[in-house]
């Protein structure tokens, strides 16, 4: 293979990465905690896009457990939302382990 080759394969490869990028941000998925009473929606970069608490769960007496639970929700989301990322990168990359991706 050559340099003219290869450099035409990096430029493929640059352009369907910046393609999946775009792709994943325009995705969602959504985590959840205390029985889907906290619920958080990220999208593919990982970004929290929505929020969202069930009626009648924030009580004064109990601010620590709900920020617990959201915690627990945003990170959950969070680590959906890489599972999704690391599939869509594994489709272009043909399952190569790229060092930075």
């Amino acid at each position: 293979m050559n340099i003219s080759e290869m450099m035409k394969q990096a430029k493929v490869f640059h352009e369907k990465m910046g393609n999946m990028q775009e792709e994943l941000a325009s995705q969602s998925v959504t985590g959840s905690s205390g029985g889907g009473m906290v619920t958080a929606t990220v999208n593919g970069k990982g970004d929290l896009i929505g929020l969202a608490l069930e009626e009648g769960i924030v009580n004064p007496d109990e601010i620590a457990m709900l920020q617990d639970l959201i915690v627990a929700a945003v990170n959950d989301g969070a680590r959906k939302a890489s599972e999704l990322s690391k599939s869509e990168m594994s489709k272009i990359t043909g399952g190569l382990k790229l060092p930075g991706m």
